[in-house]
């Protein structure tokens, strides 16, 4: 058995990249998404398989959702995205971090 912390984000806060860490997987998948000014490119939308509860721990983030318009999310804000709900993401927070955890599974 291991523990860590959800919001311990050393050596990982300004990397060029978003960081993906998956917690648990099973018949759900538990990840934590670790980001800081990352956006979805402006000519991408995520379209998934299977439905995505998301919510974000710490700092600030914007979603726009096809068909509905702009979500913006603080921290302890989350929703349920619905498979095949196109989405992407138009603004994470630097300072600080945005700290995500997101379900994938059958909801």
């Amino acid at each position: 058995m291991k523990t860590a912390n959800i919001f311990d984000i050393k050596g990982i806060e300004g990397r060029v990249a978003e960081v993906f860490e998956t917690l648990v997987e099973g018949s759900a998948k538990i990840e934590r998404i670790i980001s800081h000014g990352q956006i979805t490119p402006e000519n991408k939308w995520f379209d998934q398989e299977i439905d995505e509860w998301v919510i974000l721990l710490q700092g600030q983030a914007v979603l726009l959702i096809e068909d509905i318009g702009e979500t913006h999310l603080s921290a302890g804000s989350y929703l349920l995205i619905p498979a095949h709900q196109k989405h992407r993401v138009t603004y994470t927070s630097e300072s600080p971090s945005c700290i995500w955890l997101a379900v994938h599974g059958n909801f």
